[in-house]
């Protein structure tokens, strides 16, 4: 699945996201002492989507640029020079080729270092 995000804010998404929480426990529809990750997460405009497993920036900048700010907690980042315009079947290969060799931890201590 590809995600291209077009005038599009990770903080606005959030914030409306959280306005319709809020509005929901003013109106008595939900109690504040239930609401975790899983409500937030189903009030993003991601909701029936899976978090993304790998987030390719071109251009060879090194930050999220307000993408998806929520659902990249665990995302793994690959960085390339290549500009988006030139961005190719060869260089969507060469970001899997290096996904595939990463340890996903989700959050979690490397089996490596845990030893």
């Amino acid at each position: 699945m590809l995600n291209v995000a077009i005038n599009y804010g990770g903080r606005n998404e959030i914030v409306r996201a959280v306005r319709t929480i809020a509005r929901k426990v003013a109106e008595g529809q939900l109690a504040p002492e239930v609401i975790d990750e899983r409500t937030l997460q189903e009030h993003l405009d991601t909701a029936s989507l899976p978090d993304p497993d790998l987030l390719i920036r071109t251009g060879n900048e090194w930050r999220v640029s307000n993408f998806l700010l929520w659902q990249i907690a665990y995302t793994e980042l690959y960085v390339t020079t290549t500009l988006w315009p030139d961005f190719d079947k060869r260089e969507f290969l060469l970001a899997l080729l290096d996904y595939q060799h990463r340890e996903r931890r989700f959050g979690g201590v490397s089996h490596v270092a845990a030893r």
